[in-house]
């Protein structure tokens, strides 16, 4: 009777010398793709999702509220004024605003929630299983977390405003009738330019 091929690769073997050579060099490939895919979802200044892996995760919300028949809400956030950051402070001034809001929201939702920067001065987020109240709760608390915290570049304070506006899930909603739901929503919230 035959015993079993040994299974230990033999290092004075050339072709099992080959093959952990290819195998160390799928291994650095596969985490190079891994890499690649994380800066691809991410926005670049802000480090928060981008617009594209913002939608992603959205109809992925919605088709989940849909199956499951749960709430869902987006916030829409707009900059009040930040042309006048860029005018008055500069551009490396307004950078550091945009960073200060991402920071906010991100670090102040829920793990299950989604923060993107769709653009531009204007984020989102994903309130997950949230229902009206606790959406426009959340959104008030997220606009006065901002508010307090100025954007600080080079040692001096920049006061930062946002406008904000709320779209609920509902059955045969799309992921971008939601977004420009909040979008709209949010534009009613917005101070009169004078």
């Amino acid at each position: 009777m035959n015993s079993p091929p040994d299974p230990t690769p033999d290092p004075a073997d050339p072709r099992d010398a080959e093959l952990a050579r290819l195998q160390a060099e799928v291994a650095r490939l596969q985490q190079h793709v891994a890499a690649l895919e994380i800066l691809a979802d991410r926005d670049p200044l802000t480090t928060i999702f981008n617009r594209r892996a913002f939608m992603r995760e959205l109809n992925r919300v919605v088709g989940f509220c849909e199956r499951y028949q749960t709430g869902a809400a987006v916030a829409f956030f707009d900059m009040d004024g930040f042309k006048g950051i860029n005018d008055t402070y500069g551009h490396a001034a307004g950078d550091a605003a945009l960073q200060a809001v991402a920071a906010t929201l991100a670090g102040h939702v829920r793990e299950s929630d989604v923060v993107g920067r769709l653009g531009g001065d204007e984020f989102a987020v994903i309130l997950v299983q949230a229902d009206r109240a606790a959406a426009l709760a959340k959104a008030q608390s997220l606009k006065q977390l901002i508010e307090a915290t100025p954007a600080v570049h080079n040692g001096t304070a920049v006061p930062l405003r946002v406008s904000f506006g709320v779209r609920m899930f509902s059955p045969g909603v799309t992921p971008a009738d939601l977004l420009a739901g909040a979008d709209a929503a949010m534009y009613l919230n917005k101070p009169v330019a004078g």
